[in-house]
């Protein structure tokens, strides 16, 4: 990991930063040292009965070939082995169960390994990789993850029970769980989506949407189910077949082939004012905006920061445990969340970007 940590210093692509609309402009280090973020993660079951609700950090969880981050236009020249070279990935993951949590704890064990996997099995088939290839590289990539979670889940697959190839199903047919998946590396931030959970990413003091949510009344989400013999029906909010509120998730195999794993995905170029990103189950985004979030987030990590005299480091060695800066503002996040009187449980992932930074001040 050190070699590539060596090489990646070297690199300064151009045209491949972001602004705050996006656009690519300029010239950027997009491939910084080998260090993880750090981050924070608040989980309460509110005022429901059951805590249904599992989430996931899993610091340096697998190496990401390059070709998924940069095409081979922006590494012509440079003198390296494009097709060898893989560069350390984070993720994190938020997964809102319904019915019970057994599909929820399945995945916050299982993406992880599937994603994984996929991952190695890429590599030098890359071959000439562009922009608009790296998308597509990342939408299959995912989707078979998903749809392999969703196999075994559903007993369609065999997966290994107490050392036993086993295609029973992970819980019963009316049982399932969101599934939203950041994937963090130096130069971009890759999301994967599947229900109503939401990432949304803090730059500077404007919040980027990173996912949209799956609900039945979505017009395209709509038109798909119609199209299929399904129903979307008004009953205490839109939902599929009368009965469930979003559109899209792992498991609910009784409502198949309305409901499907199959998630969509956003390749995020990464830029110097990126101050965190919030990752959280609708317990959250039922009441809080992406604004106040985003707002309450920078001022609680900037709060800590002011009160304490520890500085967190990306390189400090730590990256394996929640960072306190971090912590603070995922807990006032749920607390909030509880005071204007959310009815579900409440997850919350923060992930500070840049924690050895200091952030502009909230007017």
């Amino acid at each position: 990991m050190a070699a590539a940590a060596a090489i990646c210093e070297k690199l300064d692509l151009a045209a491949a930063g972001a602004g705050a609309d996006g656009k690519a402009g300029g010239k950027r280090s997009v491939y910084l040292m080998d260090c993880a973020p750090v981050w924070g993660c608040a989980s309460t079951r509110g005022r429901s009965a059951e805590m249904e609700d599992a989430c996931a950090a899993a610091p340096r969880f697998a190496d990401v070939p390059v070709r998924l981050l940069a095409s081979r236009r922006d590494l012509d020249g440079l003198g390296l082995d494009a097709d060898a070279l893989r560069l350390p990935a984070h993720l994190f993951g938020v997964f809102d169960g319904h019915g019970g949590a057994e599909v929820a704890n399945y995945c916050q064990e299982r993406l992880q390994v599937l994603l994984r996997q996929e991952l190695r099995l890429l590599g030098k088939d890359l071959g000439e990789t562009s922009e608009v290839d790296m998308k597509e590289h990342w939408d299959e990539l995912f989707t078979r993850c998903f749809q392999r979670l969703d196999d075994e889940v559903s007993g369609q697959a065999s997966r290994l029970v107490d050392g036993v190839q086993e295609s029973r199903p992970v819980a019963a047919e009316n049982v399932g769980s969101t599934a939203v998946v950041a994937v963090v590396c130096s130069s971009h931030v890759v999301v994967a989506n599947c229900g109503d959970s939401r990432v949304v990413l803090c730059r500077g003091k404007e919040p980027v949407e990173l996912s949209i949510d799956h609900k039945p009344d979505r017009k395209d989400e709509r038109a798909r189910i119609e199209a299929l013999g399904g129903k979307v029906i008004q009953w205490n909010g839109y939902r599929v077949s009368g009965i469930l509120a979003m559109s899209r998730s792992i498991g609910d195999r009784y409502l198949k082939p309305f409901v499907i794993p199959k998630p969509e995905v956003t390749v995020f170029p990464r830029a110097k004012d990126d101050d965190c990103l919030i990752l959280a189950s609708d317990g959250l985004w039922d009441v809080v905006t992406n604004e106040e979030a985003c707002k309450v987030a920078r001022r609680q990590i900037q709060m800590w920061h002011k009160n304490n005299s520890v500085t967190s480091s990306l390189c400090d060695g730590s990256d394996e445990s929640t960072d306190p800066a971090a912590q603070a503002a995922a807990d006032y996040l749920m607390r909030l969340a509880l005071k204007k009187g959310t009815e579900d449980n409440i997850t919350v992932i923060v992930v500070d970007l840049k924690p050895r930074k200091k952030l502009k001040s909230n007017p």
